[in-house]
């Protein structure tokens, strides 16, 4: 008995020392490791962010410069912000850092951004004429041109036109090319407003804005026809849009020929001629005159070795 005993206990230890050996390693290569930091660590938000970031929660579709409009940056911006090379493909359900919001303060008058940056914003404001709003945000989405567009609430809950829900619409699903900013409700005229009167004007453009999208204008507001003072840059400050954007290069192209405005030749030429390094150039969606001119601009901008940008990625530190 005793010796069957020794028998099965050493015949137990061999079956042992077999099962170790031919067990396949548990331990993953390197790569793999590196794989599971990537598509693990991220989503846990296993590791710090940068101060005063905040996150995000990639959606279907999303790119890194997609997610930098939402936060009126760049990729550039939010590929350091995270450690990551500009080339990658962010995947739905990973949390990427952002730059949060600027804390409330008054807000930033900005009329050009950096001159050596070989970089120029093309903005489009739109609240009152909207032809041709769809063919010139076609136009932009077939040439690759990124663009930021100020809209007003009103023209987005018009019952008597959906095109301002249209080109809501068309920004939403071209996150890579466009960005959105607080252009007011109704177009008044903020010098002569009180601060809540300001105050509500924002308000209920984003409240609009949030029937369709969850896209945030703050911190991008431009005043209605560009009026301004410093009690306006106070308000509008502390609402969280601290940086009120204005231009260097002004098309006039709201204003018919018949009343006295630009012809397409002359709208290309102001700009060609006008705009350099870090110039903001404003437009207009129902511009009379824009859309047959907007080849040229874009044409002549790019053969001069500029880099048409939005607001947001001229502004990005």
């Amino acid at each position: 008995m005793r010796a069957m005993a020794r028998w099965l206990a050493l015949l137990c230890c061999v079956i042992a020392v077999l099962v170790v050996a031919l067990s396949p390693s548990v331990q993953s290569s390197p790569s793999a490791n590196a794989q599971l930091a990537h598509h693990y660590v991220l989503p846990m938000l296993a590791r710090d962010g940068p101060n005063g970031a905040v996150t995000h929660a990639v959606q279907p579709g999303d790119t890194l410069r997609a997610i930098a409009h939402r936060y009126h940056t760049s990729a550039d911006v939010i590929a350091n912000f995270n450690g990551l090379p500009l080339s990658y493909e962010p995947q739905p359900g990973e949390y990427l850092f952002a730059p949060a919001p600027p804390a409330p303060q008054t807000s930033r008058l900005v009329t050009n951004g950096p001159r050596g940056s070989g970089k120029i914003a093309l903005t489009f404001d739109m609240g009152g004429r909207v032809d041709p709003a769809l063919d010139i945000m076609n136009f932009l989405i077939a040439n690759d041109v990124r663009a930021t567009i100020f809209m007003t609430g009103a023209i987005i809950n018009s019952p008597f036109t959906d095109a301002g829900r249209q080109v809501l619409g068309i920004i939403n699903a071209n996150l890579d090319l466009f960005e959105l900013g607080n252009h007011s409700y109704s177009h008044p005229d903020f010098p002569a407003l009180t601060a809540g009167q300001m105050q509500s004007e924002l308000a209920t453009t984003q409240a609009a804005i949030n029937q369709y999208s969850t896209l945030q204008t703050a911190p991008l507001f431009r005043p209605p026809s560009g009026a301004w003072d410093s009690r306006v840059l106070s308000v509008v400050g502390q609402a969280g849009y601290t940086e009120t954007i204005m231009w260097d290069v002004d098309t006039i192209d709201w204003r018919p020929e018949s009343d006295g405005g630009p012809t397409t030749a002359q709208i290309v030429t102001k700009v060609l001629n006008n705009a350099q390094g870090g110039s903001i150039v404003l437009m207009h969606l129902g511009g009379y005159n824009t859309f047959a001119a907007l080849p040229d601009i874009v044409n002549g901008l790019r053969d001069r070795g500029f880099e048409l940008v939005t607001v947001g990625e001229l502004l990005a530190p």
